[in-house]
C-alpha cells in the first residue's frame, strides 16, 4: 500500500528545509515539495538536490512569473491597493498563486493533503489555508508551526534541529532575517528588526543599495501605460517579466522603494518589516501621476476609497472571493482611459514627477491658467458661489441670529 502524499509550499529556506523529515516522521507519508518560481532569481539554484537530500521525493519548479505579474501584480496596482499607506502587498499577494498551484499538483499527484510554513502568529497562514479551503476544501491541511507535535519554537531551534538532520540552511543565528523574496519585492523581518528602536542595520537591504550609497546623479524613466497596464520603459516595448525587472534595476541603484513599517498583522500583532520595492514603487507613483489627468474628482475618490478594500482583501488572504473578482471589473472599467506617458526623476530615494501626457487628458492649460478664455467666463463664478455658497450663509445668519438672543 502506497504511502499517502503531502504537497509541500517549499522555498529551500529554513523553515521549509526542517519540515521535510518532519512531515515524514511525523506523517509518514511522501513528502512532494513545489517551489513557484516568482523571481527570486539565485535562490532557486541547486534546490531539486536539496530538496531530494532532504527526504522529498519529488520536487516541481513551477515557472508562474508572468501569470504572477499579469494576473496579480498588474490588478492590484490598478487598483492602487496599499496595506496601511505604505506596504505594497508584495508577499500577500504571492501567497494564493503559490497554494492555487499546490492545489493543482495535488490533484495531479493524486495527494490528500496539502502544508505550508507559515507560522502561527503570522499572516501567510491565512492566505495559504482561505486558497486551499476555496479551490479544494476536502483537503487535509497541515501547518507544522501549529501542530501540537511542532517542538521547534523559535528560529534558533530550527536551525539547530538542521544541524542535528544535516539540512544545508543558507541562514545563520548572525544574520537570522526571515525573508521573502519574488520578482515585486523582497521583505525582512525577525532577528535585530524586532528592537524598534534601533535603526534597520545596513546589511539588511539586499536588493537595492542603502540611501548613503546611491547614485549621487539623478535619472530620468519615462513609463508608458495602456489602460492602467505598463507597457513601456523608456521607449521601449517590454514583455511583463522583463519591464518589472528593468525597473527594479533602474530603482536600486537609487534606493527607490525601500520601507521600514511597523504593520497591524490580521491574527492582531503589531510586526516590524523592512521591504524593498524598487520597481513597484516607480509604478505605483507613475500610475498616480497618470491617473491625475485622465480621472475625474468622483472616480479618482471612489477608487482611493475602493483601493483600502481590495488592500485589504489582498493582505487578509481573501484573494479567491466574489468581492475581489467583482472589483477587478470595476477597476478594468475605470482605468479604460489610463493610457499615455509618464516621467519621472529618481535621486536619493526619491521620486519626483518629470512630466505627464496622455490623449485622454482632461487638463487643458488654457482653461487651468490664469489668463481668460473663452471656454470659462469667470464672472460665471459669482452666481455659482452665491448658490452653492447659500446653505453657509443661511447657518451664518442663524448663529449671529442665536448669539444676538
Amino acid at each position: 500500500m502506497s504511502k499517502p502524499k503531502v504537497i509541500l509550499a517549499y522555498s529551500g529556506g529554513l523553515d521549509t528545509s526542517v519540515m521535510i523529515p518532519w512531515l515524514k516522521e511525523h506523517y509518514h507519508c511522501d513528502v512532494v515539495a513545489m517551489c513557484a518560481d516568482l523571481g527570486q532569481q539565485d535562490e532557486l539554484s541547486g534546490l531539486e538536490e536539496k530538496a531530494l537530500k532532504t527526504g522529498a521525493v519529488k520536487l516541481y519548479v513551477e515557472d508562474l512569473r508572468e501569470t504572477f505579474v499579469t494576473d496579480y501584480i498588474f490588478p492590484t496596482l490598478r487598483a492602487g491597493a496599499i496595506y496601511e499607506r505604505k506596504y505594497l502587498l508584495g508577499t500577500s499577494f504571492a501567497r494564493p498563486i503559490i497554494a492555487k498551484r499546490q492545489v493543482e499538483i495535488a490533484a495531479k499527484e493524486e495527494a490528500t493533503m496539502v502544508a505550508h510554513g507559515a507560522t502561527g502568529k503570522g499572516n501567510d497562514q491565512v492566505r495559504f489555508e482561505l486558497t486551499y479551503m476555496a479551490l479544494n476544501p476536502d483537503l487535509k491541511i497541515i501547518a507544522p508551526w501549529k501542530d501540537p507535535q511542532w517542538d521547534l519554537h523559535s528560529r534558533e531551534a530550527c536551525l539547530d534541529y538542521a544541524a542535528h538532520h544535516k539540512i544545508p540552511v543558507s541562514q545563520s543565528k548572525k544574520r537570522i532575517y526571515s525573508e521573502d523574496r519574488n520578482i515585486w519585492h523582497i521583505s525582512h523581518e525577525g532577528g535585530a528588526l524586532e528592537d524598534i528602536g534601533r535603526e534597520a542595520p545596513e546589511d539588511v537591504y539586499t536588493l537595492s543599495k542603502p540611501l548613503e550609497k546611491a547614485s549621487d546623479k539623478p535619472e530620468y524613466v519615462d513609463i508608458q501605460f495602456e489602460q492602467g497596464v505598463p507597457i513601456k520603459v523608456n521607449n521601449q516595448t517590454l514583455d511583463p517579466i522583463t519591464l518589472l525587472e528593468a525597473l527594479n534595476q533602474i530603482g536600486a541603484e537609487h534606493a527607490i522603494g525601500q520601507l521600514d513599517l511597523i504593520e497591524n498583522r490580521l491574527v492582531g500583532i503589531k510586526s516590524r518589516g523592512v521591504y524593498e520595492t524598487p520597481g513597484g514603487a516607480i509604478l505605483v507613483e507613475a500610475i498616480r501621476r497618470l491617473e491625475q489627468i485622465v480621472l475625474d474628482r468622483d472616480s479618482l475618490r471612489e477608487k482611493d476609497r475602493l483601493a483600502i478594500t481590495y488592500a485589504d482583501l489582498v493582505y487578509d488572504g481573501r484573494w479567491f472571493t466574489p468581492l475581489r473578482e467583482s472589483l477587478d471589473s470595476f477597476f478594468t472599467t475605470l482605468h479604460r482611459h489610463t493610457t499615455g506617458s509618464v516621467r519621472l526623476k529618481l535621486y536619493k530615494g526619491n521620486i519626483i514627477p518629470a512630466g505627464v501626457s496622455s490623449p485622454y487628458s482632461a487638463y487643458i492649460q488654457d482653461l487651468a491658467s490664469f489668463t481668460d478664455t473663452d471656454f470659462y467666463d469667470q464672472k460665471d463664478a459669482t452666481g455659482f458661489i452665491r448658490i452653492y455658497g447659500l446653505p453657509t450663509k443661511v447657518n451664518g445668519l442663524i448663529r449671529r441670529q442665536g448669539a444676538s438672543s
